[in-house]
């Protein structure tokens, strides 16, 4: 009775366990997977912000939801000569007007609407770099896009034949985020699925051999004979 009532505890355990950790691993990876996105920087046109080689997380957003001043990973139009996506800062969204350039003080600065903006991140201060100045009014449903390393990025300054070298916000794959607390719980649920999985498949084999040892038991009891009819 106590082998059965063992038994009996081990397989619910073992559905129990189970169950609760693939529903962790399924439901963990396909958020992690629908949400978020891990790259590596290819270039230097971020810096000092984000380095050759660094890991990225962004999280997956639509082009209509960046604002300025976010990082945005995006599919680069084909006069970029780049197939796989570019890293850039969102300078002007549509319906901004960004100049090049104004000085403020003794430093050039870029202008949004007339006023010039705060870059604290740019390589060196420089907010110029290339020494080509543009005024450009973006289209709705457009970005305009730079690099921090000024002197060294492919960006909108150089394509302002196309729509002044904006960007369509439908080409945005996601956001640059730094903030790691919700990847780093999805991360740690899908590792605890996969422990729970693992012990639950550990208790199924365990509730096997607990069956097949009983087998030869139950065979060998000694059962009531039922008497005949004769």
């Amino acid at each position: 009775m106590a082998g059965r009532t063992r038994g009996r505890g081990l397989g619910m355990s073992a559905g129990v366990v189970g169950v609760l950790g693939l529903v962790l691993v399924v439901g963990a990876f396909g958020w992690l997977r629908g949400a978020y996105g891990v790259s590596s920087v290819g270039g230097g046109s971020m810096r000092p912000t984000y380095g050759q080689g660094d890991r990225i997380v962004w999280e997956r957003v639509d082009g209509s939801e960046v604002r300025r001043g976010d990082v945005v990973l995006f599919r680069p139009p084909k006069s970029y000569g780049f197939d796989a996506p570019l890293m850039k800062r969102v300078v002007g969204v549509g319906g901004d007007r960004v100049r090049c350039c104004t000085l403020a003080g003794a430093q050039p600065r870029v202008t949004v609407n007339g006023k010039p903006i705060e870059e604290p991140y740019l390589h060196g201060g420089d907010a110029d770099g290339a020494h080509r100045p543009y005024d450009v009014k973006v289209p709705k449903g457009r970005l305009f896009l730079l690099g921090d390393y000024r002197a060294n990025s492919n960006d909108s300054r150089f394509h302002l034949d196309e729509q002044g070298g904006t960007v369509s916000a439908d080409a945005v794959l996601g956001r640059v985020t730094d903030d790691r607390a919700v990847p780093a719980l999805l991360v740690a649920a899908l590792l605890l699925g996969g422990v729970l999985l693992l012990v639950g498949i550990g208790l199924g084999i365990g509730f096997l051999a607990v069956r097949r040892r009983r087998a030869p038991e139950i065979a060998q009891m000694p059962w009531p004979v039922r008497p005949s009819g004769s």
